[in-house]
């Protein structure tokens, strides 16, 4: 059976570079678990038990064994370095790694508000790391003397790269919902504080010298079987009609992605010189969950591929890569890969999305035009 048309421009155009753009000296990523590339798994490397994103079946798709990646194999991030010439990006944790061509702060839990915020409310205990986004930034700040040796060379060498500012912010939602049980009124209240300390890290890379940036809204998490299990609704209301997942979640993310996107467009008229994209999480997703025969997936868009039973395939006592657990057989033709987090195959499209359209505003390849 020959792949759709739509998919197999997908997969072409994600690595094409035309003749009027230059390609990034490197990269720069802050975010959380969907961008992660091992810094969660280095900063737990001795912890009891070990993370379960440290066994297979992750990683099965493309490297064989697990690397610290929430996902069976390549993430969006790493279908960038790619596109670019790259090489894939090494955790900032990580041990004699060049940085020279980018580096990812991005850390498996991490939220876009410092962890006191959520300790001084009683909800700190299920946080799945202290390394927030400010954490990151501080980080790149630390790094840079090694990048670097002058001012000059610095805004020379961050205005021919790409920052990527997220995804992050899901977790500063979704673990109060899922954990402390906090109503959706509760938790949307601090949403504009969420997205102020995003458009802060951004405003920050600028004032740094970044030029060319990528702020990404959150993907829509109630089409995710870990959320449509520990929220499950109890009327036909409160999922939605055209895809199966909860509304709750999903109306809480669409509300955090437009005041997201209202900040991008300030940030674009403050600082007319540097070219801001803000890339759509949310679309790509909803619409493989509508259509996923569309999109190649025949295995249940809501159900995810590794996990340990249940409606959804989910069971927080045996989640992806622990005892009781198990994967599809074809990863590639699932959406959902462990409750959380989707598969290579799904990053493979929302990637090429981003890079050439309709789902980054304006395109990534764009922001390389001289």
């Amino acid at each position: 059976m020959q792949p759709p048309v739509c998919i197999l421009f997908l997969l072409i155009s994600c690595f094409h570079l035309s003749s009027s753009t230059r390609t990034f000296d490197a990269i720069f990523n802050f975010g959380d678990s969907l961008s992660d590339t091992g810094n969660f798994l280095i900063a737990n490397a001795n912890a009891f038990p070990a993370p379960n994103i440290g066994n297979t079946p992750y990683g099965m798709t493309f490297f064989g064994h697990p690397t610290g990646r929430c996902s069976d194999g390549r993430l969006i991030i790493d279908f960038f370095a790619e596109a670019f010439g790259l090489p894939l990006l090494p955790p900032f944790l990580s041990r004699n790694q060049s940085f020279a061509r980018g580096v990812n702060f991005a850390v498996t839990g991490a939220t876009a508000l410092d962890v006191s915020f959520f300790e001084q409310r009683g909800l700190g205990g299920m946080l799945g790391t202290n390394l927030s986004l400010n954490v990151q930034l501080g980080w790149f700040e630390q790094l840079i003397p090694s990048l670097c040796n002058t001012t000059e060379d610095c805004r020379k060498l961050f205005s021919k790269s790409l920052f990527l500012v997220g995804e992050i912010g899901g977790n500063d939602y979704l673990v109060p919902l899922t954990f402390h049980r906090l109503t959706e009124e509760q938790v949307t209240a601090y949403v504009p504080t969420v997205v102020e300390a995003i458009n802060n890290a951004t405003e920050r890379l600028i004032e740094l010298g970044a030029v060319n940036l990528v702020v990404p809204g959150n993907p829509p998490s109630g089409c995710f079987s870990g959320i449509l299990t520990m929220l499950n609704g109890t009327s036909k209301r409160d999922f939605e009609h055209d895809t199966g997942c909860l509304k709750k979640a999903n109306d809480l993310l669409k509300y955090h992605n437009r005041l997201l996107r209202e900040e991008v467009v300030k940030l674009r008229r403050k600082y007319p010189h540097v070219r801001i994209s803000y890339a759509d999480f949310y679309k790509p997703i909803i619409r493989f969950a509508r259509s996923p025969g569309k999109f190649g997936f025949s295995y249940p868009s809501l159900k995810a591929c590794c996990g340990g039973g249940g409606p959804y395939n989910f069971n927080i006592q045996a989640l992806c890569g622990l005892p009781g657990s198990s994967a599809c057989a074809n990863p590639s033709a699932a959406m959902n890969w462990d409750g959380w987090h989707a598969t290579e195959a799904s990053y493979r499209q929302i990637a090429a999305s981003w890079l050439h359209g309709p789902y980054a505003h304006p395109p990534i390849m764009s922001l390389m035009k001289d």
